[in-house]
């Protein structure tokens, strides 16, 4: 399986920083000047674009063959993903006419990629010898996590310099070894939501009210911001969506080992509403919206499932419709069976339990069905 792992630079000297940051821009501005080439000409195949721009993107922006080449394809890369954007559906009327009409534009800080002739990696003194304007510049220290370091020696392909907040930074690709998926002795579901961001079958209530209120703190700052409309105030905003990124992402990480622990612990499946479409298929409240929204569920199903594979714990996604209103005792499914957000009580039967729970008890049975019928691609899966 792929992930990336992400290593922070810490260059000897100033030199050494300001020259990897000139890369990065003597880089980019070479892609803007190749994209408009692209886009002028209708050149979108990487072969005939090469052969178009290559000796002129050397002499013009000082960069070597193997530099100048990556640029290339990072740019065919781009149009590439805005083609299969238009084709799924992503990019429609207005916004796709504003697409098409312009070459596409690299920031100058934007990410590059680094191939094994422009970058080696010593992961024993932790650092590594790259490329630059400057010519190459050897042993830059790096530092990461223990686990960070253990991956990356199955690092493979390219590896994407990048400049965040001042802070030079590599992302390599990482090929783990996945492990064969155990059969599972039950599922066990989750449920995401609003006020609790999951809840798993086995009653475990994950996130809620620190994370809501750090989300309505948020909101109030940025709507401040937002009324004064300052310079200041943009950046100031540009800081708190990039800090409200990592309090998510952070936060889906915490989930999500917590999930997959739990599964792998009781030899049990995970399974994961279908969250595709949500945002046509539910109706709520302005303000309901919003909070639906502005979490990152998307993002929390897919730390789930990739922490899952490394762990060889078998992972399925089941329709999450009705599974708010259906009893998870006789199956009896009634708009009135959600008597709050908070409780269930189901009018056939007469159980009464937390909303959630019930929701995730809906979808573990739904797990089981799924993977009993096969309607899911298995993996190898061996006995425990």
């Amino acid at each position: 399986m792929k992930i990336v792992a992400q290593v922070k630079l810490r260059p000897r000297s100033a030199y050494d920083a300001d020259t990897l940051a000139a890369t990065l821009r003597a880089c980019n501005r070479g892609a803007n000047w190749v994209s408009t080439v692209a886009f002028d000409k209708g050149l979108k195949r990487r072969n005939e674009l090469q052969d178009e721009v290559y000796y002129d993107l050397k002499a013009t922006f000082d960069l070597s063959a193997q530099p100048a080449v990556r640029v290339v394809k990072k740019v065919v890369d781009a149009y590439a993903t805005m083609a299969g954007n238009i084709k799924a559906g992503h990019l429609t009327g207005k916004a796709r006419r504003k697409a098409e009409s312009k070459p596409i534009v690299f920031r100058e800080d934007a990410a590059q990629p680094f191939d094994d002739r422009c970058l080696t990696w010593n992961l024993d003194e932790k650092t590594v010898s790259i490329w630059t304007v400057a010519g190459r510049i050897k042993g830059v220290p790096f530092v990461c996590s223990p686990e960070a370091l253990k991956m990356l020696q199955y690092r493979k392909g390219e590896s994407d310099l990048m400049l965040r907040d001042g802070t030079l930074y590599l992302v390599a690709t990482i090929d783990l070894p996945e492990p064969a998926a155990y059969e599972p002795d039950g599922f066990l579901g989750v449920d995401l939501g609003i006020v609790n961001i999951a809840t798993t079958s086995d009653g475990k209530i994950m996130s809620g009210r620190k994370v809501n209120r750090y989300r309505r703190r948020m909101n109030r700052l940025r709507q401040k911001l937002q009324a004064k409309g300052t310079k200041s105030a943009k950046r100031r905003l540009k800081g708190i969506r990039r800090r409200e990124a990592r309090f998510a992402a952070d936060t889906n990480h915490h989930i999500a080992k917590t999930i997959v622990k739990t599964a792998e612990r009781t030899s049990h499946g995970v399974a994961l509403e279908e969250l595709k479409g949500i945002r046509q298929r539910v109706t709520a409240k302005k303000e309901q919206r919003y909070r639906l929204h502005s979490w990152a569920f998307a993002q929390l199903g897919a730390f789930v499932e990739y922490k899952a594979r490394r762990a060889g714990v078998p992972v399925v996604f089941v329709d999450p419709r009705n599974t708010s209103r259906q009893c998870s005792e006789c199956w009896h499914t009634h708009r009135t069976n959600r008597v709050s957000q908070a409780w269930f009580a189901c009018r056939s039967c007469g159980v009464v339990m937390h909303a959630d729970r019930n929701g995730s008890r809906n979808i573990a049975h739904r797990g089981e069905a799924v993977w009993q019928r096969g309607a899911v691609n298995r993996p190898n899966t061996v006995k425990v």
